[in-house]
């Protein structure tokens, strides 16, 4: 079935953030009392860097008793990720605004989604001058509040464009959260990227029906 809907990660699949999540991860930490001599401080960045690509209230609901730390948490690492952003750290990867605007002309909706929440993801697509970029763009906040590896924000994407039917659907992340998302989702095509730092190994294991070097060659890959 050709494919009609494309639902693409932002940070480490079409973006390259020179590691501002783990900064801002560790800024928010650091804001939280927890610094590297603190025992708690390797345990939960080895959390951190295992829930890569899921919605980050919800890593940091894992990592810090009580709904009001796990907010405060996720308002430093906003803080942070913005400040970061704002000082040019983010940029587009190499080919990526030109696979977007070569599958939307042939036809095949894009749908953006992050774990980020909306605040952070538009302030990310106003630096890199995308908005209107894609046909929509989704945080976890959009689809009822679960991140990846739920399907919810694949599913949410297919509702937004009117997508046919799941099989038509293909997601790309460069995470194995982004991967198991699109599996549970039923997605019929579910390909990893390296341009995100995790190996193709690590990619296949979770699933991945395709291993790419970068999101540029997606389109190739769906014209076949």
């Amino acid at each position: 079935m050709p494919v009609s809907l494309a639902v693409l990660d932002l940070a480490g699949t079409t973006v390259t953030d020179a590691g501002i999540v783990e900064d801002a991860f560790a800024h928010a930490l650091a804001r939280m009392g927890v610094t590297p001599d603190d025992p708690r401080h390797a345990p939960m960045t080895e959390h951190i860097s295992a829930t890569m690509g899921e919605s980050k209230i919800s890593v940091f609901r894992h990592l810090f008793d009580g709904e009001e730390a796990a907010q405060r948490a996720n308002e430093a690492f906003e803080e942070g990720y913005a400040q970061m952003v704002a000082a040019g750290r983010c940029a587009a990867l190499p080919g990526a605004r030109q696979a977007i605007e070569t599958l939307r002309g042939a036809g095949c909706a894009v749908v953006l989604n992050t774990g980020f929440s909306p605040r952070t993801r538009d302030d990310l697509l106003a630096s890199l001058g995308w908005n209107g970029l894609a046909d929509a763009v989704l945080s976890p906040a959009d689809a009822g509040g679960r991140g990846r590896p739920y399907p919810d924000m694949v599913l949410t994407a297919m509702l937004r464009v009117g997508a046919p039917s799941v099989a038509s659907v293909a997601v790309v992340g460069d995470t194995p959260h982004d991967i198991r998302a699109g599996l549970n989702a039923g997605a019929g095509l579910v390909a990893g990227v390296l341009t995100g730092g995790r190996g193709a190994g690590e990619l296949r294991e979770a699933g991945a029906h395709h291993v790419l070097d970068s999101v540029a060659d997606l389109p190739a890959l769906v014209g076949r």
